[in-house]
């Protein structure tokens, strides 16, 4: 390929398109090939030799695609991405065009990858530059994968298999990766209505599900869904495939906040698996119901989990903490009328030096309102009642 001349180049795209081979022709136009760093097709004016071969729109794509090779080679990332959203554009008009037939779907996925890509380059090399608002070149790259995304979902043929509708899932898992990036959640919803109420909902690949689902458990996760985003990414850990380490270790920064939030304890032995032992002392904490050892873990891998973002979620695990701390209270004294004193007495030797009997009470309060502890207080006793039967529902082990 490192020989190959403009004209054979656009003889193998022409070849794409008369013969409706969507991976020749998206080959072709993916910055992934080879062709790619071939300096005889980085051109600065290609479109006079492109329109001698190609009808509109296809000479428009093509052009797009050699001078954005040229730009690439020059590392002006910002004329790229403007250069890559004509190319898009213009292969939306010809996927629009294309009546009952879907064979274009592989270049579609070659050219909207591309132009997230470039997006985020062009938005770095404007920020270093001091130029541009944050998000701003992203947000309209998002803006143009929703036209493919709307050309795609109104295909409503009765035929599956010819659908366009196979690219919807595709294309949203790129805008989650866009709205994700801009901290435009909310946008997301309607996306999530269309892939649910689609026929084709569990008929996408694998591969691509998992993408979704880790997405839209993550977005659960955020609004504090957590049943749900366990679901969400459980569905994504188990289906990954087992080589990809990588994203496995992904959903399970997310993951496990949730299932300890849950009630249910990572071992250690899966946090080593997969190099997340700055969960373990987390984990330890929140079992164990020891207040000091969680703020350590948490100031100690503090940078990490904001990066993650998930700090503000492990932050909730002080409640569990709490739980587990007061339970062992409780089975100290073997009682069912426990002290409010003893509470206080052992948040005091956890490290919670300035606690009073006021906020004791609405720590346990707020557990008894969200069902960890079975019982009642008696203000005029200054007493925690619990229940005689599982005052303290069981936590399960993570496996």
């Amino acid at each position: 390929m490192a020989h190959t001349s403009l004209t054979h180049y656009l003889q193998q795209v022409e070849n794409g398109i008369k013969k409706r081979d969507g991976y020749l022709l998206a080959d072709n136009l993916s910055f992934k090939h080879p062709h790619i760093a071939n300096p005889r097709l980085h051109l600065e004016n290609p479109e006079e030799e492109c329109e001698q071969w190609f009808i509109p729109p296809y000479d428009e794509m093509v052009a797009a695609h050699l001078r954005c090779c040229w730009c690439v080679a020059n590392h002006d990332f910002i004329e790229a991405y403007s250069l890559q959203k004509v190319v898009v554009q213009a292969f939306n008009k010809v996927f629009q065009s294309q009546k009952d037939e879907n064979w274009a779907l592989p270049v579609l996925y070659v050219v909207i990858v591309d132009l997230r890509i470039f997006a985020n380059r062009a938005e770095s090399q404007l920020a270093k530059k001091g130029k541009g608002k944050p998000g701003e070149l992203l947000e309209k790259a998002a803006d143009t994968m929703m036209a493919c995304f709307r050309t795609c979902a109104a295909d409503g043929r009765a035929s599956l298999e010819d659908t366009k509708r196979w690219g919807m899932l595709y294309l949203v898992n790129q805008l989650f990766k866009v709205y994700f990036k801009i901290n435009k959640l909310p946008l997301c919803k309607p996306l999530i209505r269309a892939i649910e109420s689609s026929p084709l909902k569990d008929r996408f690949s694998i591969s691509q599900l998992v993408t979704y689902k880790y997405y839209v458990g993550r977005k659960d996760m955020f609004e504090s869904s957590f049943k749900e985003a366990e679901d969400h990414l459980s569905f994504a850990f188990q289906r990954c495939h087992r080589s990809s380490r990588h994203n496995k270790r992904l959903i399970l920064i997310y993951l496990l906040p949730v299932k300890m939030l849950l009630g249910q304890m990572p071992k250690v032995s899966l946090l080593q698996k997969y190099d997340l032992m700055q969960f373990a002392d987390v984990a330890k904490a929140t079992k164990s119901g020891d207040l000091r050892l969680l703020s350590r873990a948490m100031n100690a891998h503090e940078a990490f989990f904001i990066k993650c973002g998930v700090y503000l979620i492990i932050e909730k695990l002080q409640t569990i903490t709490y739980r587990n701390l007061f339970k062992k209270v409780q089975l100290m004294l073997n009682v069912h009328q426990v002290p409010i004193e003893a509470f206080e007495t052992a948040l005091k030797f956890t490290g919670l030096e300035d606690v009073d009997k006021e906020e004791v009470e609405c720590i346990l309060a707020n557990l008894i309102y969200k069902n960890y502890i079975k019982g009642y207080l008696s203000h005029a006793h200054q007493k925690l009642v619990v229940s005689k039967q599982n005052p303290f529902p069981p936590l399960s082990t993570f496996l």
